[in-house]
């Protein structure tokens, strides 16, 4: 099997958590939350809507590099209104679930791949790239923190956004001469409110989310920004997701808004689209093509014409579709509609079994063969 550049960097070993303790330095929050409402907030799950007590954070400057490594108490942070951030945009973020297994213990997956894609993206904005070892000690030292705010519900997680942002204070078109990285952390159950049911998508053909060497293939806001205007027309009319077309033909499927796509074949076979600097490499992505091809699927990255794929529906030749990423796992496209088509997907016995097995491994119930686990508490 070839893996890809992002792929083999995030292959490298970082040390076990116990030897990161004590690598950011831990000032307590003296207004923690009470235990009654943490309770009550791990009990009402909603998506990114509650944060723990704590959060990461870390600064660096051209004198010094990256310093300053706390874990601190979360709240709101202050920033010149000529931060760099809020007028050119130098961001990047991840995104990485803790999960507690049956036995009390604490998991992260593929921490590593999170490490990696963070400098991917920050290459491509220019901002100075964050070391896999202070990345994953921000995560260990964050969760061994706020461990009581990992929530054990079926299907719930504490879902960790570290992210970078351009902070000083200036204006002018250059590159930042300070940053802050910082993570926050969230507990969460499902990402769509019907938990595991087959979504319904909007097929862009007017707006694009990204276009041949842009940042489409980095994880920072600009790419969710251009997003949200089809997202907000496509919600009022009913849809919950947008899948975007290449931006220079507008043929091609490109992913969702946030989500990457899979179609599933009446042979058996598997297509998703081929990486071409447009489409985010997802974690969740890399990890379904490598269990597909543990059972021995013929899997295919490939140009996916949404024409071709319309005409495979009607046929049955396509039988399932999915999307993919780390807050939503794994969804069931149940249609597809535009300006001049609806069709409908009924299937999802592919999709449920893949869900099922990578969630499974996620929370320890199904053997991870490939060592993606990471054990944080």
């Amino acid at each position: 099997m070839t893996y890809t550049n992002l792929e083999l960097a995030s292959m490298g070993k970082v040390p076990l958590a116990d030897e990161l303790l004590g690598s950011w330095e831990i000032v307590p929050n003296p207004h923690s939350t009470s235990q009654a409402e943490r309770s009550a907030a791990l009990v009402d799950l909603g998506f990114g809507k509650r944060f723990s007590d704590h959060m990461a954070h870390a600064t660096w400057t051209a004198e010094r590099g990256w310093h300053d490594f706390r874990i601190e108490p979360y709240e709101a942070i202050a920033m010149s209104p000529a931060g760099a951030v809020l007028h050119y945009g130098q961001e990047v973020f991840e995104g990485l679930k803790a999960y507690r297994h049956a036995d009390g213990s604490i998991w992260t997956f593929r921490p590593t791949y999170n490490a990696a894609r963070l400098n991917h993206s920050s290459r491509r904005l220019a901002i100075p790239e964050f070391e896999h070892e202070a990345f994953i000690g921000s995560i260990v030292n964050l969760v061994r923190q706020d461990a009581a705010w990992v929530p054990d519900a079926p299907g719930s997680s504490l879902y960790l956004r570290p992210f970078i942002f351009a902070s000083e204070a200036f204006l002018g078109v250059r590159a930042s001469h300070r940053y802050e990285y910082m993570v926050v952390a969230s507990p969460s159950g499902a990402y769509f409110a019907n938990g595991f049911q087959p979504i319904d998508v909007w097929v862009e053909r007017e707006f694009h989310r990204a276009g041949t060497g842009g940042m489409g293939d980095a994880k920072t806001g600009g790419n969710y920004a251009s997003s949200l205007l089809p997202k907000t027309v496509a919600h009022d009319a009913g849809y919950d997701e947008v899948m975007f077309l290449d931006a220079t033909m507008g043929t091609d499927i490109d992913e969702l808004g946030g989500m990457n796509v899979f179609v599933v074949m009446s042979d058996g076979s598997i297509r998703t689209p081929r990486l071409t600097g447009n489409i985010l490499a997802g974690c969740t992505r890399s990890s379904i093509l490598q269990l597909l091809r543990d059972e021995g699927r013929d899997v295919r990255e490939e140009t996916l014409p949404i024409a071709d794929v319309l005409a495979g529906i009607d046929s049955g030749a396509v039988t399932e579709m999915f999307a993919c990423g780390t807050a939503a796992v794994v969804t069931s496209i149940g249609s597809l509609s535009s300006r001049d088509f609806h069709v409908d997907l009924p299937g999802h016995e592919t999709t449920k079994a893949i869900y099922d097995h990578l969630t499974g491994i996620q929370l320890g119930t199904v053997e991870d063969t490939h060592g993606w686990l990471y054990r944080l508490a």
